[in-house]
């Protein structure tokens, strides 16, 4: 429906990116004589020269690297946080391969002068990216690059759309109106514009650009009627299927075999999102393996000493989108005890069956008391992380049992992965009994950030500290 920049602006694009290569290696063969004087850093002659073909070559690589995650695709990236983590993520995708390659080809380059390029034209292009932001957004605060899109259907679809119009305002899309045949809704404080015999008159009247079908799925002869009626107008159509209210969390449109088909599971962040959310989840992962290593090793012999029975634990959780999956832990309990969870389940006031962890729980052992109030039994979901099961940080997987009992809206929590460590953890951790956490994992779910991720993940490390809730 918009786009940030023409295709020719992108092209101009990547040859900015490109100069800002070769000007950064420029400048880091200038520098880098100057570093000698630097006790860590090894001397090298003057003038310090690189070939001649390293600065097209870094330049082209650089922008293919980017050109392929679509950081120059003008319809996307129209959130600064999705573009600056693809751009983050094609940058360290961009410097690896420019080291490797420098590794098989000519190793005479400086390590420090290759950090000082990288850092360069990482913030030179960083900083090029919000100059144009801010550029194009004060082009459409004056004005300019505005689309008024008029939606037909002022149903639950409808008022989705608009919302969704409204929370994106600063892109330059503005709610004219919109077209619907209830008299009912036309007379709710003139939102509604007229009817959908009425487009093509209202279409010129408020000169409108885009026009959104969000009709019901019953309406489908209305939609066929009124996709004929503004054929030879100037306008674009869009059309928001109604089965869109019966997604997961978000839906999403896909070729299957050539056909276009509608996603109704598809995950709640973008792809963009996920591939920076699991990188960094695979590298703190691997930090944090040295140090969690012997503590772990330490941890099973006290476990095995104890009490009878193996070290780890497993058992079944549901992952994301509903897929059951190993979760693994220390064993903190008796053999045994999954069943006798009668010992900390009551029966609430709803009806319906709640894990209360404030109880006192008879089957936990004396190691097992320990490692819960450290959260040292947690360690080993670690490897749940690097396999791919679970993440650092998301809603905590739920035992299958418990699921089969969700109303459908408390689904909508397996739409991101599962985590360690969540939202509701650090606003309470297991202070609050089961079944009381999915409105705060959902506002993770639909609030979710990196930047959220970091606070949540800085925030347990804190609560383990103080040993705040935890059973």
């Amino acid at each position: 429906m918009i786009r940030r920049f023409s295709i020719d602006f992108a092209i101009v694009f990547m040859l900015l990116d490109g100069l800002i290569v070769c000007v950064s290696l420029v400048i880091s063969v200038l520098i880098r004589p100057y570093l000698n004087s630097i006790s860590l850093v090894a001397d090298v002659l003057v003038p310090y020269s690189i070939p001649w073909l390293v600065y097209p070559l870094f330049s082209i690589i650089w922008v293919i690297v980017l050109l392929s995650l679509s950081a120059y695709d003008p319809h996307r990236h129209l959130q600064l946080f999705s573009e600056i983590s693809s751009f983050t993520l094609g940058s360290i995708i961009a410097g690896v391969s420019l080291a490797g390659m420098l590794y098989f080809s000519y190793r005479d380059v400086s390590r420090i002068f290759f950090l000082l390029f990288f850092i360069l034209t990482y913030c030179s292009q960083f900083v090029l990216r919000l100059i144009i932001r801010r550029t194009g957004l004060s082009r459409r605060v004056n004005g300019q690059n505005h689309r008024k899109v008029l939606i037909a259907g002022s149903g639950v679809v409808g008022l989705q759309v608009e919302k969704q119009l409204v929370q994106y305002g600063e892109l330059g899309l503005d709610f004219a109106g919109f077209l619907d045949d209830d008299p009912q809704e036309r007379m709710e404080g003139g939102r509604v514009l007229g009817t959908l015999d009425q487009a093509r008159q209202i279409i010129k009247q408020y000169k409108i650009d885009d026009v959104v079908l969000a009709l019901p799925s019953w309406a489908h002869d209305r939609i066929c009627q009124l996709v004929a009626d503004l054929h030879d107008l100037p306008v674009k159509v869009w059309v928001v299927p109604d089965y869109f209210t019966l997604a997961l969390n978000r839906a999403s449109v896909e070729e299957l075999a050539g056909i276009p088909m509608i996603d109704l599971r598809a995950p709640a962040i973008g792809e963009d999102a996920r591939m920076l959310k699991r990188f960094f989840d695979i590298m703190v992962s691997f930090l944090l393996l040295p140090v969690a290593l012997p503590i772990m090793g330490i941890l099973v012999l006290a476990i095995r000493i104890d009490s009878p029975g193996p070290a780890i634990f497993r058992q079944k959780r549901v992952g994301e989108n509903g897929r059951i999956f190993n979760m693994y832990k220390f064993r903190s309990m008796i053999l045994g005890a999954e069943k006798q969870c009668a010992v900390i389940e009551r029966v609430g006031e709803d009806g319906r069956i709640v894990q209360d962890k404030t109880l006192p729980d008879s089957r936990i052992t004396r190691v097992g008391t320990f490692i819960r109030r450290t959260s040292l039994d947690e360690l080993p979901q670690l490897f749940n992380v690097l396999k791919g099961d679970m993440s650092l940080v998301g809603p905590r997987p739920e035992l299958p049992y418990l699921v089969d009992k969700y109303e459908p809206w408390q689904r909508k929590r397996f739409g991101v992965p599962q985590g360690m460590t969540g939202w509701w953890q650090i606003n309470g951790r297991s202070d609050k009994p089961m079944y009381l956490h999915t409105e705060e994992d959902l506002y993770y779910v639909q609030n979710y950030s990196l930047w959220i991720d970091l606070q949540i993940l800085f925030k347990t490390v804190l609560a383990v500290i103080s040993r705040k809730g935890a059973y």
